[in-house]
């Protein structure tokens, strides 16, 4: 496999835009503050920060599930809820009854919701989008498997597929490995490095470690936000985000290729 660092060709038109966006929760303390960031595209960008520093409320507000009390959010150059066919997301929980009798494609078609037609059967067009993300992460050949019959690794891999399904150019993620093992967290994290190729991603993560190995910005979140490059994530910046000291280990990008 190629060692040499992959170049990235990025587009210098945003496609994330936030300005001077603060928001609460009915009024009380601001979660969010005068943040401003703008993110390209086929960027690869860490969201990190304290738990209740406003993380996956960014991401809800990036959404349109949430609106700012002042200041802006555009995605593709439209407000977030008219931009939502174009964007991906994977929850922080997602919780399916085992009893239920549904199987890894059964799933992935949920993701065509918006795009198949209302009524009656998935078209063809939906099934081909549903092969393809299933291909794309690994999948394909466990389609007919019970959904809760899987490992958590394959399970991400799955609710990934569904997300992709839609044919995303953006892709949302909040804390994509919080209940995976470490080996199981760096192979997911491999396939998200490989389908930065052709998308703009936004992860949520506590997994400081792994930053700088994949990612190429880092968003530091604790009411207000910084933008770092991942070669300035040292552990003085860390022990500012968290209040405390923290272990990092750095890597570069292409030490895993």
């Amino acid at each position: 496999m190629n060692n040499a660092p992959r170049e990235d060709n990025l587009s210098p038109s945003p496609i994330i835009e936030v300005d001077r966006l603060s928001f609460s929760y009915g009024g009380s303390v601001p979660v969010l503050e005068d943040v401003s960031l703008s993110i390209g595209e086929r960027d690869f960008v860490c969201v990190v920060g304290p738990n209740g520093g406003g993380k996956t409320t960014l991401l809800k507000l990036l959404l349109g599930l949430l609106k700012p009390d002042a200041g802006t959010v555009r995605v593709f150059g439209k407000e977030p809820e008219r931009a939502r066919p174009r964007v991906g997301y994977l929850a922080q929980r997602e919780r399916f009854d085992a009893q239920f009798p549904v199987t890894v494609l059964d799933v992935v078609l949920m993701g065509r919701v918006g795009k198949a037609a209302m009524w009656g059967p998935y078209r063809k067009a939906d099934k081909e989008a549903a092969a393809r993300a299933l291909h794309d992460v690994g999948m394909y050949n466990l389609r007919y498997r019970s959904f809760s019959s899987l490992s958590g690794g394959q399970s991400q891999r799955v609710l990934i597929a569904r997300a992709l399904s839609s044919e995303p150019k953006l892709l949302l993620l909040d804390e994509p490995t919080a209940h995976l093992d470490a080996g199981v967290q760096d192979d997911f994290y491999r396939l998200l490095y490989q389908m930065n190729e052709r998308l703009t991603l936004v992860m949520v993560s506590h997994d400081i470690g792994f930053v700088s190995k994949y990612v190429k910005t880092v968003v530091c979140v604790s009411r207000r936000v910084i933008l770092h490059p991942t070669n300035e994530i040292t552990g003085e910046v860390i022990s500012e985000i968290y209040g405390r000291d923290m272990h990092m280990v750095m890597h570069h990008r292409g030490d895993h290729e």
